[in-house]
């Protein structure tokens, strides 16, 4: 199969793009996720699939999208932070644009994306961590994506990590996302800055000047910058991040994490700190291979990629 069209919906973003078969992004473009809607989700994809139709011989659509998705790679189960249920988006899609449609986890999309074109393939269990707006996950097990009896396997970001803890979107509390996600680091920085606003004035100033007013991106440039409040957020992440990986390294042994999602973008920032927490938790460190964890090579268009090369296996 030739060229197809990669779509990854995220909790802030919809990025879309013409992919090769050499995992190559030939054009591509965002729109802002419409909250909590479904219809206004799907006409934002509807229309990118357009739009990209007109300039290219296209000839199937992969949707990675942040939720459970069922075994038929067809629904939207649950998204928690999109506010849907049992969502057809395969069928809503596949109507508008005339065009063959597979429906992935965004996360077991970016997994695929690294497993295909990131230098990765030559591990035989490949775990992938997506740390966004929330934390996805996707395993790649003996060079197929593995995907569990219903297909809602490795949705790591629900792991109950603290037992009693924040309350999640997906209604249960404690999950990993609520303490490691790119939401976590925001709520985190936030709260560190109302606390020490002496100590956070670079972090400040590169927002309006008020600890409502920190972003994520303001977070990455503060701590880059040396503001040790923003370092002091990025610890906390980290140190929950690599508590989780350790859990799973606990069940699964695998050879390699790679770390994705928009937060990876921080570089050494994050992992550096993750390495360090990972191996701290991590039971029988001082007896057993360690796996190599090392950030994601597509960043964030690891979803777009693994989506359009999913849609060439439907």
């Amino acid at each position: 199969m030739g060229l197809t069209i990669g779509i990854d919906i995220g909790g802030t973003k919809i990025a879309g793009g013409v992919v090769d078969e050499a995992g190559t992004i030939l054009t591509m473009d965002r729109r802002v996720t419409p909250s909590r809607s479904p219809e206004g989700v799907e006409k934002a994809v509807v229309e990118l699939v357009h739009q990209f139709a007109a300039d290219y011989a296209v000839e199937a659509v992969g949707i990675g999208a942040a939720g459970f998705v069922d075994e038929k790679r067809s629904r939207v189960l649950l998204a928690p932070n999109l506010g849907w249920v049992d969502e057809p988006l395969r069928m809503a899609i596949e109507s508008e644009t005339k065009l063959p449609v597979v429906v992935e986890n965004d996360a077991n999309a970016a997994a695929w994306g690294e497993y295909r074109f990131g230098g990765v393939d030559t591990f035989a269990e490949m775990v992938c961590v997506t740390v966004g707006t929330g934390i996805g996950g996707g395993l790649v097990f003996g060079g197929q994506l593995y995907r569990g009896a219903h297909g809602v396997a490795a949705e790591f970001g629900h792991l109950s990590i603290e037992p009693g803890g924040r309350l999640c979107g997906c209604g249960n509390r404690g999950c990993w996302e609520q303490y490691a996600s790119g939401n976590a680091l925001v709520r985190e920085a936030r709260l560190l800055a109302s606390e020490r606003r002496d100590e956070a004035e670079v972090m400040l100033d590169l927002g309006d000047g008020t600890p409502e007013g920190v972003e994520g991106e303001h977070i990455t440039e503060a701590a880059r910058l040396g503001d040790p409040v923003a370092l002091a957020a990025f610890d906390s992440l980290a140190r929950w991040l690599g508590l989780g990986m350790a859990d799973v390294t606990a069940l699964l042994d695998p050879g390699i994490f790679v770390i994705g999602g928009g937060v990876s973008e921080a570089g050494d920032l994050l992992l550096g700190a993750t390495r360090r927490a990972f191996v701290n938790a991590l039971s029988g460190k001082d007896s057993r291979p360690l796996p190599e964890i090392r950030l994601a090579k597509l960043g964030n268009e690891a979803g777009l990629i693994g989506a359009a090369d999913l849609a060439r296996f439907r």
